[in-house]
């Protein structure tokens, strides 16, 4: 008799759990708008929640820690003037996070450690440039302040948020309504999905398609796709049958999937999450109750199901988090923010453990909030995330803003009609007027940084006065 061997993973017997109501948060307006994003976005400090909002685009902004009842009063982030479609948190500061609208423009916010008394209305800065709605959105895994965006006039613009400026605009790639869009570990390259049914990887500071695979799943309805640790692809889509399926690609190979998978017969688009540190993807389908997930690895049949966490609530959407986020005490290595009608759930994912000493293999060094610079990014230069051990856990920065320094493009634009002879007016200052100004200069920057030290005072006391009441 032969016997059956079974393989060795330590992630066999990951199981999730819904937290406790006492964890949940509850009374949320989760959004209506019929859109495939996850509505839900979170990180070490705070969960923010696309909501419904008269009038408008809000989202809500809640320290972690605010589990209960929600009042139905508590302060949004409110200034689009059209539906918010998509929110992300930017890696590299924990207080700042991007959201994108049916209005045409993306808002950048900075959020405050206490809980403001009212509504958050000023953006740090507003970017426009797309002609339709933007639906999605995504930092930079390693360049500071480098955002994406993509809209529904089927072009995709990176910004740099500290300048306001657009540094890439890739407009002629897509012939129609991009589904999807993801960096890979370094920033160097994009995948994207179309409604064109073509899976793309394009290189963005070349403005070219490195490579792509027309049809990679026969179905109509809209596709997903992620790039895994080692380069390869993952891929969500639908059969001609309508059944879901998971597929592994090669980009150097992309005739034929490494590896398909076919699941059930639904309607809802499924969101993968992939966690580069254990190889895990989750599949999450908006309206489906169950959250299935699967181990890449290099041995066949290289997707391996794990598990499903089933529950009796369909999701409206869902948050995941980062992993300098999680309680490495618990062996915990993911969890997820489900939204329901009317509040928000965490869902633990835990590899059970006898000991209580942290578990090496479990959580190897993951990305830390350390950046590359903007302009060292545009110039070609790729950087891995600097990685950071989860061994002591992971305690976020203090408060730290996103100063935006708009570049005078008035400046840079060459004079318009014709050129004048030079006046009396356009002589060169002399050097007493120079000095004068100078000093005036001097005068106002000691004047600014005076007040910004007595905000930052403010500030401090603010704090100490919420932390003193908590």
């Amino acid at each position: 008799m032969s016997r059956r061997v079974v393989r060795q993973s330590k992630f066999r017997h990951v199981f999730g759990q819904a937290a406790k109501a006492d964890q949940a948060y509850e009374d949320i307006r989760v959004s209506k708008v019929t859109w495939d994003s996850s509505f839900c976005a979170v990180n070490p400090k705070f969960l923010a929640i696309i909501v419904e909002a008269g009038g408008g685009g809000a989202f809500i902004v809640l320290p972690l820690a605010k589990t209960g009842r929600v009042d139905k009063n508590y302060p949004l982030v409110t200034g689009h003037t059209a539906p918010v479609l998509d929110i992300d948190w930017c890696p590299h500061n924990d207080n700042v996070i991007a959201s994108a609208s049916d209005d045409t423009t993306i808002m950048v916010w900075q959020i405050p450690d206490y809980t403001p008394m009212r509504n958050i209305t000023e953006p740090i800065i507003t970017l426009e440039g797309h002609s339709k709605r933007v639906g999605i959105l995504s930092w930079h895994p390693t360049a500071r302040n480098v955002l994406l965006s993509a809209g529904g006039d089927n072009v995709i613009i990176i910004w740099n948020v500290g300048t306001g400026e657009v540094l890439l605009s890739l407009d002629d790639m897509h012939p129609d309504i991009i589904h999807s869009v993801c960096w890979n570990s370094n920033g160097s390259l994009l995948a994207t999905t179309c409604k064109d049914k073509t899976l793309r990887i394009v290189d963005p500071r070349k403005g070219q398609v490195v490579a792509e695979r027309a049809r990679p799943h026969e179905g109509a309805r809209p596709m997903r796709a992620v790039f895994t640790a080692d380069g390869k692809l993952l891929s969500t889509g639908f059969s001609r049958m309508s059944e879901r399926q998971l597929a592994l690609w090669d980009p150097n190979n992309f005739v034929e999937p490494v590896a398909l998978q076919e699941m059930d017969t639904s309607n809802g688009v499924l969101l993968p999450f992939y966690d580069a540190d254990s190889s895990i993807v989750y599949l999450c389908g908006k309206g489906d109750s169950s959250i299935r997930y699967f181990e890449i690895t290099d041995e066949p049949p290289f997707v391996h199901y794990l598990n499903t966490f089933s529950s009796k609530e369909p999701q409206r959407g869902m948050g995941f988090m980062p992993k300098r986020g999680l309680d490495v005490s618990k062996c915990e290595i993911a969890r997820f923010y489900k939204l329901h009608e009317r509040k928000c759930e965490p869902i633990i994912m835990t590899v059970p453990r006898k000991s209580d000493l942290f578990q090496d293999d479990l959580y190897p060094d993951t990305p830390g909030p350390e950046p590359l610079e903007a302009d060292e990014w545009l110039s070609g230069q790729d950087a891995e995330p600097v990685l950071i051990s989860l061994r002591d856990g992971y305690v976020p920065p203090k408060h730290r803003e996103l100063r935006v320094t708009k570049r005078n493009i008035l400046d840079a634009r060459p004079p318009s009609g014709p050129r004048r002879s030079q006046s009396a007016s356009d002589a060169p200052l002399s050097q007493n007027t120079l000095e004068t100004l100078l000093e005036q200069i001097k005068a106002l920057r000691e004047q600014v940084q005076a007040q910004e030290q007595r905000i930052t005072a403010l500030e401090n006391m603010l704090c100490e006065l919420v932390d003193g009441t908590d």
